[in-house]
């Protein structure tokens, strides 16, 4: 199960509480890749107080268009001259040298806590993780692996297709495939630690026990590749693979779904 002696695995971090469930899976985690000889680095978030918020003080000196400030492309135009937030740079380092990124965060409201949303926002630039022409399968990061861990505060059978939560696939859709795939990485299935608050005091040790750090050939979710879709017409789907996918029962992806049932466990495992 041994990801690789030779890899470097960055885990991103969001809890505020060093004796949480997301800590020790964190700190589990740290110990197992070391073990298995990855070279592991950690962003903190809140350890670092990580500033969560988009804004014109991620850019060192005057910003070209004060009068309408776009972050996006101010942001490109200051990485390209090197006057980035220095905590930005930071990130950038780590996410160049990744192999592997681990969100480890608790759900919230059906997504991540806002500081590692803040973290998305500011840390996958413009120019620096994708671009128009670069994104998706063709994406800036498709030689780098990411997936997510997490905690929920709902049990597993309220986060199915007949729960009162609703489906976890389509919870997942906008980050794995918006944030992670639109940016070209390779998505690892999740790990999810289904409502841990509701264990009792001895359990953390089993689901801790659990699925292991990934190893090196896991197969990523599967997700179309943008060859598939008419860039003159709209990026729509090609009718070749409208008709392809015709005599399928289910719809192509979560998002593609071709008004037809979603595909089951698309977002939660490799190969469906």
């Amino acid at each position: 199960m041994s990801f690789s002696a030779t890899k470097t695995v960055l885990l991103v971090y969001a809890h505020q509480s060093a004796g949480s469930f997301n800590a020790a899976v964190k700190t589990a985690a740290v110990d197992e890749l070391k073990k298995q000889g990855c070279r592991v680095l950690v962003s903190d978030l809140y350890e670092v107080k990580f500033k969560a918020t988009a804004t014109e003080d991620d850019i060192t000196g005057a910003v070209k268009n004060p009068e309408h400030f776009c972050y996006g492309n101010e942001t490109m135009l200051a990485w390209q001259e090197a006057r980035l937030a220095s905590d930005i740079v930071d990130e950038h380092k780590k996410l160049k040298e990744a192999d592997l990124v681990i969100f480890q965060f608790p759900m919230y409201w059906f997504s991540v806590p806002a500081i590692m949303k803040g973290w998305m926002d500011r840390v996958l630039t413009l120019g620096f993780a994708y671009t128009l022409e670069k994104r998706y399968s063709e994406g800036i990061f498709r030689d780098k692996k990411a997936m997510l861990s997490f905690t929920t505060g709902s049990h597993e059978t309220m986060f199915s297709s007949n729960g009162i939560n609703g489906d976890m696939n389509v919870t997942l859709w906008p980050i794995q495939n918006g944030v992670l795939n639109y940016c070209g990485f390779q998505v690892l299935a999740p790990q999810i630690f289904w409502a841990p608050t509701h264990l009792s005091p001895e359990a953390p040790a089993g689901p801790l026990g659990g699925r292991r750090p990934p190893p090196s050939n896991e197969a990523p979710l599967a997700f179309p590749p943008a060859d598939i879709f008419d860039k003159g017409k709209g990026f729509q789907l090609k009718p070749e693979v409208r008709e392809k996918q015709a005599d399928s029962p289910f719809g192509l992806t979560v998002g593609h779904h071709l008004e037809k049932p979603l595909p089951p466990q698309s977002q939660m495992k490799a190969g469906v």
